[in-house]
């Protein structure tokens, strides 16, 4: 169908400091929820290919870990992660919350040697007075040379989603469609559905557990009628353990309640999730361990 006509295709990166909105942004670009979401900072661990389809063009957005730096060893692989995707793209989004000062926009000028071209969203822009807004852009615009296209973005009200999108695919170079146009992602089910065990904990937790959690996909048996799923939450700690699991049995329900039915949307089928909690302390310090989990340390 598409042979006689011009196609484009492309990585488009999405990059910015943590809970900058990374994920929603791309679960409203494509109306699907795919990327993991979460108000506490932090949540995305991996990158992650998702797909849209706009006009002539298939665009694969690369949700990625918030810029920061930690010491402890999956933070540095959360690092590498979003500088890998900064560099292996063809255009770069850049979230900058408009609140934001411009310390981690000049940060990432920086950081992006080869100068890949970017798009710079403000996003959360119903959340500052119109007044702010204008001064915002106003600061950001000595850096026009930098960027080429500077968008205020609200996933709530304000630009569609084809707006944006028309931006995305004027940098994108002409190039046959790199995958099916039927799938909204390349990353592997268990992956899927890990991370929608790791929203649940962190939606069903305190501040502390979600960053000393996360979750291995032991087994998937697929059948006509229902999906078994096995999975394993680690933590660090005894207490922490505790705390998941909930006084009888309580917390570790909700977690498994929720990830369910976010996983039968996806799958659009019946679902058994049995949930297992183990402590190894000290995980995310632990290499062996980590690329067991899914995080390859190079």
């Amino acid at each position: 169908m598409m042979d006689n006509i011009k196609t484009k295709a492309g990585f488009v990166s999405v990059i910015g400091r943590p809970n900058s909105g990374k994920s929603s942004l791309v679960n409203w670009i494509i109306g699907e929820k795919i990327a993991m979401v979460s108000h506490k900072a932090n949540a995305t661990r991996k990158r992650s290919n998702i797909i849209a389809i706009h006009k002539n063009a298939q665009i694969i957005f690369v949700d990625t870990p918030g810029i920061h730096e930690k010491e402890r060893l999956l933070n540095k692989f959360m690092m590498d992660e979003a500088l890998k995707a900064m560099g292996d793209c063809d255009l770069i989004l850049f979230l900058a919350p408009a609140s934001d000062n411009l310390k981690d926009y000049i940060k990432f000028l920086e950081r992006n040697r080869k100068e890949i071209p970017h798009i710079l969203l403000l996003t959360k822009a119903d959340s500052v007075s119109k007044k702010e807004l204008f001064k915002k852009i106003e600061q950001y615009s000595k850096y026009q040379d930098k960027f080429q296209a500077l968008i205020p973005v609200s996933i709530k009200k304000g630009i569609t989603q084809s707006y944006l999108l028309d931006e995305v695919i004027k940098e994108l170079p002409e190039h046959p469609f790199l995958y099916d146009t039927e799938i909204l992602t390349t990353d592997p089910v268990k992956d899927l559905y890990k991370e929608y065990i790791r929203e649940a904990i962190f939606n069903n937790t305190s501040e502390e557990i979600p960053y000393f959690a996360d979750v291995m996909v032991e087994k998937v048996e697929e059948g006509d009628e229902i999906d078994n799923i096995y999975a394993t939450i680690i933590v660090d700690k005894k207490s922490q353990k505790g705390i998941v699991i909930g006084k009888d049995g309580k917390t570790l329900q909700r977690i498994g309640f929720e990830a369910r039915k976010s996983i039968e949307n996806l799958a659009d089928k019946k679902i058994f999730l049995k949930l297992f909690v183990i402590v190894k302390q000290g995980w995310s310090q632990d290499k062996d361990l980590l690329k067991k989990i899914g995080y390859i340390i190079e």
